[in-house]
This record gives structure tokens, C-alpha cells and sequence, in this order.
């Protein structure tokens, strides 16, 4: 039975009701009074579709995040509910197949992971090239890319209050314990952290962290309070929540829990970024998400925005500018745009690179300065995040201008190079040097990097 809730701590919050989480997976598809209107061939492919990538939803964002008068062409419904498009016409009729024909659950997951194999589960090295070693033994769940920025992937946040269709971490939620990342040994990470002395930032990352119960979220993060471990500056904290489930931050059973560790850390002297992922201003409409970013903001946490450039969800430049305004009058710092990955159903989300730069451009020309700190496009590569800064003609070759913002070599930060213009190319391996150059100037000393780590 819903109640009514206010909370006497330190910072002050509205009324709101308790609301109880519910959540839908491939097997309550059927469950979901709403969807049932829809023609039975859109909800056979949508069985079809969550048979190989992750399907979960839950009712908040179902009854409060999408129009469904809208509907197929939702940004939101788009972003959680599964469509035909999102696999490759042969990989639909393969698992079409299978289900036409009455197929038991063990033959749907053996061409379920036959499929999921040839969807680049794990791009950009992630499962090769970032995983750090104490004391001689790999360390699950905990990578290290860039030399400042450790990323940790603890058990309890390994999934989600809801799944974004595009998602680049989509392996992690289909049941393959092969392709998860993921660690619940909090002694490990601070062993590492406290022999790694250049480490300024710990992003705690999943899945989504929040979808733990903040008690083991204090094991992990309560630690780094001693002075031992004073060169942590950043804790940051990557999480969908204030989309998909606000109400962790208000009035979850131990919302005020979890409010009170943001303000300790920050107290502390600890800089907390909560990096928020938004795709949508419809993410951020209703008075619950707000009054989550209010109190989070009032810890003293600052709370950064991000999130990719999706066909069929935001592709155009309106719907960005009028989210980074959104962002910026609720204290929020836009942060990044970033380019769909080349994993999982990128084929269906992706879109050019050339398309990409002029949204961002157009968008950029709606908003004021305080918007304008959202940097991109940028491509989180291999080598490192790479930002398209321009499109632009030299001595009669049109190109495009690119800098690493983030590189496995931070020599290679900020170092502008070239390549020649594409109307199709929609990844860094795609695009080839300007200039009659053979190679990028990074590529050689990538490739060593690569086999260092073969």
C-alpha cells in the first residue's frame, strides 16, 4: 500500500507516494497491459528481438516517460522497447525462425549466443587491453584504460532499472557469465587503488551502480575516506537512475542513506560526480526526476550529462538543445554526446559520423554557453575518445579535423590530425588518413599496445 513520505535529514524534500518497483523482462512481455494494443506482429518481434539482446523495462517509465499516442516513434519507447530493426535481416529470421517453428528454450539460446557472438560483444579492447593486475592475478571487474580514470564494475549494480536498446554494455545482461565484468571484492580494488598513486578518478559503473542497496555501496566508497587514499579527488558515479527510477533518490527505503553518503564524501573533501545518462528532454519532464536531481544537488554532488547520438531517439538538432537547456536550468552540467558504438544494434542506432558533427553543430547554435560544455561528437575508440571538431577544406582535400580528448597515450591528448571526408563512415575504423598519409600517427604504437596485451 502506497504511503506518504517526508524525510527529517538535512535535506529537506517534498512529498511524494512510495512507489513500489516493478519491472518487466522478455518473459512478461505478455504482461504489459499497454503494449497489448499493438499489432500481433509488432509484438512477435519484439519476442523475437529480446530472445537476443536484453529486454527490461519497468512500469515508471512506462506510465510516466513515454507518449504513447506516439508510439512507434517515441523517443523513449524506442529507447526501452525492442524493434525488428535493431537486428540484421538474416539475424531476425535465423531466431524467427526458431520461434515460428516452436523451438524449445535450449535451441532459442544456442542461436541466441550464436547471434550475440557476431555482435561485437566487447568493443574497443575492453576485455583485453584494460584489465589491471595485483599481485600477479587479473582483477575482475575493474578496468583501467586511461592513466588517471580506474573503472570499477561491482556485482550488486550489474543490471539495470530499465535497459536502453542501444546499450554498448548489453553483454553484460543477457546471462553469458563469459561476457559479464563485474567484482564484489571491495579489499582488491582498494589494494589496487592505494599502489596506484596516479589514480585521480574512480568511476563506479555497471550496469548501474544505483540499483544497489546503498549499504554496499558505503563499502566501497567509505574507504576511500582515509588518507591513504587521499589521491583519490573524483568519485564519480555512472547511473540511469534519475531517468529510470528517480525515486531511488527520494524515497527508496534507504534513499536518505544513499543522500547522506554524497554529502560525507563531498564533506570529506571528495569530489562527487553523479554522471547521468540522458538521451531525451522527455527523460527529465516529471516532478519526481527533478526533485532526485534537487536533492542530489544539495549534497554538494555536482551531477554531469552524457549519452550518444541515436537514429529513431535523438537525431536531430532540436531535440538536443532543447535538452542541454533542460539540463542547465536544473544545475545540470552537459558533459558529453557521444557516437553509438560499434557493438550490438549499432546497425539500427548509428549514424553517420559527417550526420552526427552538424547535429551537434546546429544544437550548439540553439543554446547558450552555459550548454556549450557538452563536447563531441566523440567516438570512446580503441585508442582513446576521439572528438570530431570540424568538417573543413584543405589545400582542396575536404576533411575531417579530429583530437584525442582521452588517449591510452596521454601524449596523444589534444594532438588535432585529419581524415578525409565520408557521407557513410560511422566509426574510427572507418575513416581512412588525409592527405595521402598511409597510417594515423597513432596506429603503430596502438598496434604495439595490442600485442602487449595479446
Amino acid at each position: 500500500m502506497n504511503s506518504i513520505v517526508t524525510f527529517p535529514n538535512r535535506i529537506p524534500t517534498a512529498e511524494f507516494e512510495e512507489r513500489r518497483f516493478k519491472v518487466y523482462t522478455d518473459r512478461q512481455l505478455d504482461k504489459i497491459e499497454v503494449i497489448q494494443n499493438l499489432p500481433e506482429e509488432t509484438l512477435f518481434e519484439m519476442k523475437v528481438v529480446a530472445s537476443v539482446l536484453p529486454f527490461r523495462v519497468n512500469e515508471y517509465v512506462i506510465n510516466e516517460l513515454i507518449n504513447w499516442d506516439k508510439v512507434p516513434n517515441d523517443p523513449i519507447y524506442q529507447l526501452v522497447f525492442p524493434q525488428k530493426g535493431m537486428l540484421k535481416d538474416e539475424h531476425y529470421e535465423r531466431m524467427a525462425k526458431m520461434h515460428r517453428e516452436g523451438a524449445d528454450k535450449k535451441e532459442i539460446q544456442a542461436v541466441a549466443k550464436e547471434i550475440r557472438d557476431e555482435l561485437n560483444p566487447h568493443p574497443a579492447g575492453q576485455m583485453e587491453m584494460n584489465m589491471p593486475e595485483l599481485d600477479g592475478e587479473v582483477l575482475d571487474g575493474v578496468q583501467h584504460k586511461y592513466r588517471e580514470t580506474v573503472l570499477f564494475f561491482p556485482a550488486q549494480g550489474q543490471t539495470c532499472h530499465s535497459y536502453c536498446t542501444f546499450c554498448f554494455r548489453w553483454a553484460q545482461f543477457v546471462g553469458d557469465k563469459d561476457l559479464k565484468m563485474s567484482s564484489t571484492e571491495a579489499e582488491k580494488l582498494h589494494g589496487y587503488l592505494r599502489e596506484h598513486t596516479e589514480v585521480t578518478d574512480l568511476l563506479v559503473t555497471g550496469g548501474d551502480p544505483m540499483v544497489m542497496k546503498t549499504k554496499n555501496l558505503v563499502q566501497y566508497l567509505e574507504p576511500l575516506l582515509q588518507p591513504e587514499f587521499d589521491h583519490i579527488q573524483t568519485i564519480r558515479i555512472g547511473t540511469k537512475a534519475l531517468t529510470f527510477w528517480p525515486y531511488r533518490f527520494v524515497t527508496d527505503k534507504d534513499a536518505d542513506e544513499l543522500i547522506d553518503l554524497f554529502a560525507r564524501l563531498v564533506e570529506a573533501g571528495k569530489h562527487v560526480a553523479i554522471m547521468a545518462h540522458y538521451n531525451h528532454w522527455q527523460e527529465i519532464t516529471t516532478e519526481i526526476a527533478e526533485e532526485a536531481i534537487r536533492r542530489i544537488r544539495a549534497t554538494g554532488a555536482e551531477i554531469r550529462a552524457q549519452g550518444p547520438l541515436i537514429k529513431h531517439v535523438n537525431d536531430n538538432a532540436d531535440a538536443w538543445a532543447r535538452l542541454w537547456k533542460k539540463e542547465v536550468q536544473l544545475g545540470i552540467i552537459p558533459y558529453y554526446m557521444f557516437v553509438e558504438r560499434d557493438t550490438g544494434a549499432k546497425n539500427y542506432f548509428e549514424v553517420p559520423l559527417a550526420e552526427a558533427f552538424q547535429i551537434y553543430r546546429e544544437a550548439m547554435k540553439k543554446v547558450s554557453g552555459l550548454a556549450r560544455t557538452a563536447r563531441g561528437p566523440s567516438m570512446s575508440a580503441g585508442p582513446g575518445k576521439v572528438e570530431i571538431q570540424g568538417i573543413t577544406e584543405i589545400h582542396g582535400e575536404k576533411v575531417f579535423v579530429l583530437r584525442f580528448l582521452q588517449g591510452r597515450n596521454p601524449d596523444w591528448v589534444q594532438r588535432p590530425f585529419f581524415a578525409k571526408y565520408s557521407e557513410t563512415a560511422t566509426w574510427l575504423h572507418e575513416l581512412e588518413p588525409a592527405f595521402g598519409e598511409d597510417k594515423f600517427f597513432f596506429e603503430d604504437e596502438f598496434e604495439q599496445m595490442k600485442m602487449g596485451n595479446g
